[in-house]
């Protein structure tokens, strides 16, 4: 007798309709599974066996053959074992086969004594289900409060594989999953380093302000206990508040890297990555044989921060110059090829050479490297990787006078409030194209939403000069005088503006870096 059964698996946020067809003929007892599974996949056989004898189902002497359908594509992972088990139980007639099952899908890792544990990407299984048409979905109760972050199909969230079957057979009937409310869930999280904490250093403030307001990549460049690691880990406390969509965008990333929390599955805050120097480029932009999101892809939406830039390797570096671009990255092997979104802010703090004192001013001690050292220390961040970031910071030691200032600063509160103001302005501005935030914009648009004044244009024409600045350079000065504009809330971008974000490129040439 034949059964079907549909479930669904992940190839990276992409999901694909899986079904499994199971067929009992006589024969010697053997269980086959074919459908191009990996070894999770085989090794399904004994759980399923287990679970239904434990369960006091019955599992059939014959010659069973399981097939994941279609066979061109690799399944990976337990998740079939519920819907293989549900299979035979249909072929053995212990489940009677209804229209149901047309439009259920089953999902979940079986436990030797039947009950469902917890497998990943259940949100862009639950997402693909609704846009595919399907009615139920059947999941592990462990993922019913990932499930339940979308509504517009009912979820059951199951125990074990006898509870599942008596609701079937409809002795006991589950309750379906209500949907969460998304506002209920956002916390309201106490960062650990508020901006007010921060003595001096307003030029690298406002520079991480800017960041935040417009998605720019920053560069903090400085002596060693200047305070580039602590403004850093400030930024997550000015960066604006995630829509709904993005949050569902960054959980699902965080779902298929098995990363998210039983407590509270759902990524209500900006994500902030913090990468060793240590870390291998695989790690960071994605891989392995079967391919994960990194680093760069878990800092979708958030940002991405790299302290000690110049200790990493420059071919770990280099793999961050196109997904910086694209905003995307791509990972191809030889079942395919596979792309994760990677829509991240790169900030990154860097000395300027191994002692840290070379060419620093208001510090007493002087540098003790070579030239030579200088050189090589500073040529592990190539030119076409520097031209990515937007903002250039020299940070300078905090004088006494300012450490133990009282002086109120402004807290980051304040200024993401600000950064709120900004943010809403470029969402009306890109409410009719694919983009968010100023730093994603193209020539053309550019061009439309950046027109500059012919004093502005001999400005820029004479900074094009004077810094050698390429077409890329050229363009984010013109993004981030936009940003400026967005945070003093003008329509038009002024001289003052253009000048502001030429001072935060000026760094790059008078270091020569």
């Amino acid at each position: 007798m034949l059964a079907k059964v549909k479930s669904m698996t992940n190839i990276g946020l992409h999901c694909e309709k899986i079904e499994i067809e199971v067929d009992l003929s006589a024969g010697l007892p053997n269980f086959t599974i074919v459908g191009l599974g990996d070894a999770a996949v085989q090794e399904s056989k004994e759980r399923v066996r287990s679970a239904l004898k434990n369960s006091l189902l019955i599992f059939p002497l014959k010659r069973i053959t399981a097939n994941l359908a279609p066979a061109d594509i690799r399944k990976i992972g337990p998740s079939f074992d519920l819907p293989i088990a549900i299979g035979i139980l249909l072929a053995t007639g212990q489940i009677e086969n209804t229209d149901l099952f047309q439009k259920s899908i089953f999902i979940g890792e079986l436990a030797l004594d039947g009950a469902l544990r917890h497998v990943n990407g259940i949100l862009p299984i639950v997402c693909k289900a609704i846009e595919m048409g399907f009615e139920k979905i059947f999941l592990p109760q462990v993922d019913a409060n990932e499930a339940a972050m979308i509504d517009g199909i009912e979820l059951y969230g199951v125990e074990n594989l006898s509870q599942l079957v008596k609701h079937l057979t409809e002795e006991e009937i589950i309750n379906k999953i209500k949907c969460l409310n998304f506002d209920k869930l956002i916390s309201n999280e106490k960062f650990s380093t508020n901006f007010s904490e921060i003595c001096g250093q307003e030029q690298a403030k406002r520079a991480l302000q800017i960041s935040a307001a417009g998605a720019h990549n920053v560069l903090l460049n400085g002596a060693p206990g200047a305070g580039k690691t602590l403004m850093a880990k400030a930024l997550p406390g000015i960066l604006p508040k995630m829509t709904k969509e993005e949050s569902l965008e960054c959980t699902k990333i965080f779902s298929i890297a098995n990363m998210l929390s039983k407590e509270k599955p759902l990524v209500t805050n900006r994500p902030f990555r913090t990468v060793h120097h240590t870390a291998s480029a695989v790690s960071i932009v994605g891989g392995g044989k079967i391919p994960r999101p990194g680093e760069i892809s878990l800092a979708h939406k958030g940002v991405l921060f790299l302290d000690e830039l110049s200790e990493f390797p420059s071919q770990v570096l280099e793999v961050l110059r196109q997904p910086l671009e694209d905003r995307k990255i791509t990972i191809s092997r030889a079942q395919g090829s596979i792309s994760f979104p990677a829509h991240f802010t790169l900030i990154a703090a860097m000395n300027p050479c191994p002692c840290g004192f070379y060419n620093v001013p208001h510090s007493n001690k002087e540098c003790t490297c070579s030239a030579n050292q200088i050189a090589r220390y500073q040529k592990k961040i190539s030119g076409p990787l520097l031209d990515r970031f937007d903002l250039f910071v020299e940070i300078s030691p905090v004088k006494f006078k300012k450490l133990i200032s009282k002086n109120q600063q402004k807290n980051s509160q304040q200024i993401r409030a600000e950064v709120e103001k900004a943010r809403h302005w470029q969402r009306k501005r890109f409410s009719h194209t694919n983009i968010a935030t100023n730093s994603e914009m193209k020539p053309s648009q550019i061009e439309k939403f950046c027109p500059v004044s012919s004093e502005i244009t001999k400005l820029l024409h004479s900074a094009m000069q004077r810094f050698s600045l390429s077409a890329r350079a050229f363009h984010k000065i013109l993004k981030i005088s936009r940003t400026i504009a967005d945070l003093e809330e003008k329509e038009e971008i002024s001289l003052e503006n253009v000048t502001e974000a030429l001072q935060f490129r000026s760094f790059l040439a008078e270091k020569n870096l």
